[in-house]
This record gives structure tokens, C-alpha cells and sequence, in this order.
């Protein structure tokens, strides 16, 4: 086995494996991008590699349900930060409008970075301004030249302000602008087999920015080519709304009659279904990506996530922003989930363990990969975290390290490993294009937000 085995983690204080099983002082084993054995200390196999994980808290890499990379170039912008999400984007379409390739792609680089950094090995995006061709492209390249698990969702906005809807001509497109090229995407970087590191999910933006023709033509374009189904749902009241007097009907009956209520789909946010609606979502198997620290800094509602868990839904994890959350660490995500948790259901709703379980297994349900990424079993793809606590933080804390992995902090990741290669070595970023899109990326947020 010794010649077989590319990277020993060994040394762990504590290696979760799953939701199941944790092995105190446990070792991990990888070989060709998978996980091969995990094992108690003492029965550590040979390893070209060896890291020690110098007894910290070994998990399964984070993973991130709903993003939107591009907005890191608008960060905190301050006309927009106090409003209500529809003030909030109707401030800062206008200045997306200005986004490129070249945007794109350095928002991407360093989105990512910022995920790897917080604990985060897989993650999807939802990219659905497109006043240019190509910036999910861009996105894409971004993530290979990095080695970034990345699911690429094709965001789109068919409804301006000139049809009744929020956002300007200029970051909308047509029907068949949307369609063609969502299946040149599919077709161009869609990777259908086990551990692909890219994936191609199509994701009308909501029910306010689409028509019904859109969404319906969606589904059928990912029933034909077995592709996942995105969108934000039931997220505000001025949505419910919306729908009533647009559609006659309330968001969730809008969503089942386009052909959305699908195990295939997985949707944002889902604060505002009713009861029955949520049974009905539970049903077909629809997941939703829990975003705690959006939700509260624009004020609103949050997911019911102990009742979703309860009915059997895919639940996860999502960032969210990056101008609504400002921020891409999974770990704060994953702690605001248990804090919003007990603070809903009290404090027997939500533990630690519960809060990882969401951000690892749950998110990889809802994006369709649960048989080989959020949980570090043999045979899984070897995306996995070693966090860092400085030792003041965790002085006293002896007695179960994951609960003080959220509950003391804050948590870096030491070491994030995708596909079993490091990407982030002693807290920083392993990336050798870091340093240019850092600097590419000042220029073109200034630039962006001087349009103002």
C-alpha cells in the first residue's frame, strides 16, 4: 500500500468522517483525488505526502449551495447596504451593468480564494446578469486554473423595467438568447462523470425576472439533458406579491406549474411557503440552500431549516452575496446556521454537529453529489478541511472540538485539500495568479463603482 497511498492527514485531534463517524487522533488516506482509508492513530499507511494535522479538527470540505461570486466587486457599497432587497437591487444594476470576461474572471479567482480560506472545497454559482456573452465562461476558467470544485449555475433575467420587472435592458436578455446559450454551456463544460470538478446547473433568477415561458422551457431543457435546476424561492414578501398580481398565484404554485417541483432542484432562501407548501416542496424532493447571514443583514424572514430536516428535504448551506453578505467564509455561514438555529427552536434545535452536517452532506444533497463529496468515507472525493483555532480562542475548550470549532473562533481553514491537492497551505492561498487578480480586481470594483 505504500507506493499506492499520494497523501497521508495523519495527527488529527479529531477526524470527521460523516454524520456517523468520528475517529479521535484518525489519519486519512488519498490516492488518485479519493479518499482510500481512514484509519485510528498507530495504523498509518507509507505516503508519498505526509501532513500533519498537529491535532486540530479535520472535516469534509464545506460546501456552498448558492452564491453570486460576481458581486465582490461591489462590496458594502454604501448607497445600497441599508435597504430593502428590491431597493437593494434596483441601486446596484445599474452598476453591474458594467460586467465582463475580464470582471468575471478575477471575481471568480478571488471568490474563490476567499471560499478555500473558509473551509469551502465545492461551490456553486449563480451568474444570472449577462450584459456580455461569455462571463460564466470566465467563471469556469477561473475555477480550472485554480483545481476549485465548482458548480456553474446560468443565471438569467428575461423581464426589464420595460416588461414589469426590477432590473434595467441592459443586464437581461431574450428567451432565446437565454436558451441557446445554456445549452452551450451544457454542452461546452457540463462534466457528468464521477469527480468532476465542473458542472453546469441552468437557473433562471426568480419569479420576478423571468417569464413563465422561460422557466417552463428550463425545466424541459434540463430534463433532456439531466442537468440540476436553481432559483431563488419564496425569499421576500414583496415576492408573494408580486406573484399574485402578475401570475394570480402565490410563488410556490407558480414554481410547481413551470415544472420546477422536481428532485432535480434545489432553490435559495424558501422563507415565506406555507405549510402545505412546504409538505408539497418536501414531496417532490426539492432542496434549499439555508443563506443565515443574508437573510438577517437585509432584515427578512429566515428558513424554517428544523422543519425542512424534519420532512426530509436536502438542506444546506449558502454564502449567499457577495453584496448582500459581504463576506465568502463557510464557517461563519455554517456558525450563523446554529446560532439562527437554536435562537429559532431553542437550544436543543441545532448543534454543532447538526449546523457541519447542513454545510457538508446536506449541501451536497442539494446539489445532486452526495455519494462522493461532503463526507470523507473511502471512496469519496478527497475534498477536506484542517481548521485552525489560534490557542487563545480555544483556551479551556477540552471537551468536544467541534462544538468548540463553531462555538469559540473565529476558524480558519489551515489546510483545504480538492481532489487531494492542497490549495491552501498554513491559512494562505496556495495560488500563484492570487497576487494579479487581487490587483486587477481594485481597478475594475473602483471603475464599476464610480459609474454611480
Amino acid at each position: 500500500m505504500s507506493t499506492a497511498v499520494d497523501l497521508l492527514v495523519k495527527d488529527a485531534g479529531l477526524l470527521v468522517v460523516d454524520g456517523e463517524r468520528e475517529i479521535a487522533g484518525g489519519w486519512l488516506a488519498v490516492a488518485n483525488g479519493r479518499v482510500t482509508a481512514v484509519g485510528s492513530a498507530g495504523t498509518e499507511p507509507e505516503a508519498r505526502t505526509v501532513l500533519s494535522a498537529a491535532g486540530r479538527l479535520v472535516t469534509p470540505g464545506l460546501v456552498n449551495t448558492h452564491h453570486h461570486i460576481y458581486q465582490n466587486l461591489t462590496r458594502s457599497y454604501a448607497p445600497a447596504v441599508n435597504g430593502s432587497l428590491f431597493d437593494w437591487l434596483t441601486t446596484l444594476y445599474p452598476l453591474w451593468a458594467a460586467l465582463d470576461e475580464e470582471a468575471s474572471y478575477v471575481s471568480a479567482y478571488v471568490g474563490m480564494a476567499e471560499l478555500l480560506m473558509g473551509g469551502c472545497t465545492s461551490s456553486s454559482d449563480h451568474l444570472y446578469v449577462h450584459p456580455r456573452p461569455h462571463l460564466v465562461d470566465a467563471e469556469i476558467r477561473a475555477a480550472r486554473d485554480i483545481g476549485f470544485r465548482f458548480h456553474a449555475t446560468r443565471g438569467s433575467m428575461t423581464r426589464s423595467v420595460e416588461d414589469g420587472g426590477l432590473p434595467p435592458r441592459s443586464v437581461t436578455q431574450t428567451e432565446e438568447e437565454v436558451l441557446a446559450d445554456s445549452e452551450r454551456l451544457i454542452k461546452a463544460h457540463h462534466d457528468a462523470s464521477p469527480g468532476a470538478l465542473i458542472r453546469v446547473a441552468l437557473a433562471p433568477c426568480s419569479p420576478f425576472s423571468v417569464t413563465k415561458e422561460l422557466m417552463t422551457a428550463t425545466a424541459e431543457l434540463a430534463e433532456r439533458y439531466d442537468v440540476r435546476l436553481h432559483t431563488h424561492l419564496a425569499e421576500d414578501r414583496d415576492e408573494d406579491n408580486y406573484c399574485l398580481e402578475t401570475y394570480g398565484c402565490r410563488p410556490v404554485e407558480y414554481f410547481e406549474e413551470t415544472g420546477w417541483m422536481s428532485d432535480r432542484t434545489w432553490v435559495a432562501h424558501c422563507i415565506y411557503p406555507n405549510d402545505a407548501e412546504l409538505r408539497r416542496l418536501a414531496a417532490a424532493g426539492v432542496g434549499v440552500a439555508h443563506c443565515p447571514s443574508s437573510n438577517m443583514l437585509i432584515g427578512g424572514g429566515t428558513a424554517r431549516v428544523a422543519e425542512m430536516r424534519e420532512l426530509g428535504m436536502p438542506v444546506g448551506i449558502g454564502c449567499d452575496g457577495s453584496a448582500s453578505t459581504d463576506h465568502a467564509s463557510l464557517w461563519m455561514e455554517t456558525r450563523g446556521a446554529l446560532l439562527l438555529g437554536r435562537y429559532r427552536g431553542g437550544p436543543g434545535a441545532m448543534t454543532a454537529r447538526d449546523a457541519l452536517d447542513l454545510a457538508t452532506r446536506g449541501s451536497a444533497r442539494c446539489l445532486g453529489r452526495a455519494d462522493e463529496i461532503g463526507h470523507l468515507r473511502p471512496g469519496a472525493c478527497a475534498d477536506l478541511v484542517v481548521w485552525d483555532l489560534h490557542e487563545v480562542a480555544l483556551a479551556g475548550a477540552l471537551t468536544d472540538p467541534v462544538e468548540a470549532w463553531l462555538r469559540c473562533g473565529p476558524a480558519r481553514a489551515w489546510t483545504t485539500v480538492v481532489g487531494g491537492r492542497t490549495l491552501v497551505d498554513r491559512g494562505e492561498p496556495v495560488l500563484p495568479g492570487l497576487t494579479d487578480a487581487l490587483r486587477t480586481h481594485g481597478t475594475i470594483a473602483r471603475r464599476m463603482q464610480q459609474r454611480a
